[in-house]
């Protein structure tokens, strides 16, 4: 499935962004719609003796993800500049994929007892792996498609994907409390929007597999091994690390606001579930 991108036409490129950052739409959608819901998961998954002492334990599964994010970025990043940029990208979006029905599945606390909490942990600790290459492998396959000197206007569509999802998945929170009670959405219709993700994501693996592969990888007449990667990155280890704290405030200040603000606007600023999706 190798084609010459230097010849790839302006439709075919509009193709190739749609069909790369489809996973990223999908993961960003499910990342919100987990602090949107938050509320609603903890008292599926997490009762306690308090209401304050469950939100806490759901937002603490929901970050225990992020600390799988560099171990997916060293693994499948390393998977996906072996196999192939397409070929990488299928296995994040099937690891991502299995975290998002694993969440639409997974029964009550008071039906399975503690297995449902542990199974949301794990669900979200593949997915958390998942996103850890997700982010880069696109960014990656978009900047070696791009045309000269337009690589950040390509690789700016992974970030744009992701506030599509977000206002994708805003609007279906919306719709979800306009039309249906809030005694229902907290037993059971939370799960609707999760289960939105898992219907399009046999569409998302058929954009995926008609990726074509990159020219600047099939060209490449040498591929480094996971040896080389850790190799690379204990050399340059001073950079790895800016290069994650640097990312950790625009990332801590990027959830707070779409993924917190939900839980706030309703707890705190006692606003309507609708009110608190915008």
């Amino acid at each position: 499935m190798h084609s010459s991108h230097a010849s790839m036409t302006a439709w075919g490129r509009a193709s190739a962004i749609l069909r790369v950052t489809s996973g990223n739409f999908l993961e960003q959608f499910d990342f919100f719609l987990f602090g949107f819901y938050a509320t609603y998961i903890a008292h599926t998954f997490f009762p306690a003796s308090s209401e304050f002492a469950s939100l806490m334990m759901t937002f603490a599964v929901f970050g225990a993800g992020f600390l799988m994010r560099p171990v997916g970025a060293i693994v499948l990043g390393a998977y996906i500049d072996k196999v192939g940029r397409r070929k990488g990208l299928i296995v994040t979006l099937s690891i991502m994929a299995a975290g998002t029905f694993l969440i639409v599945l997974i029964p009550s606390y008071q039906t399975i007892g503690l297995w449902a909490p542990l199974l949301v942990l794990a669900g979200r600790l593949l997915q958390g792996f998942s996103a850890g290459a997700e982010l880069g492998g696109v960014s990656v396959y978009l900047a070696e498609i791009a045309t000269p000197g337009r690589k950040g206007f390509f690789t700016s569509w992974q970030s744009g994907s992701q506030q599509v999802a977000i206002m994708v998945a805003a609007a279906m929170g919306f719709a979800l409390n306009a039309v249906m009670e809030e005694s229902a959405i907290r037993e059971w219709g939370w799960r609707l929007p999760f289960l939105f993700g898992c219907l399009i994501v046999p569409f998302i693996f058929f954009l995926r597999r008609r990726l074509e592969e990159t020219e600047e990888f099939t060209s490449r007449r040498h591929h480094l091994a996971m040896r080389e990667v850790f190799k690379t990155l204990l050399a340059n280890w001073q950079v790895v690390i800016a290069g994650m704290l640097m990312v950790a405030m625009t990332t801590t200040a990027f959830y707070l606001i779409t993924v917190y603000a939900p839980t706030f606007g309703k707890k705190v600023l006692m606003l309507s579930a609708s009110d608190s999706c915008w």
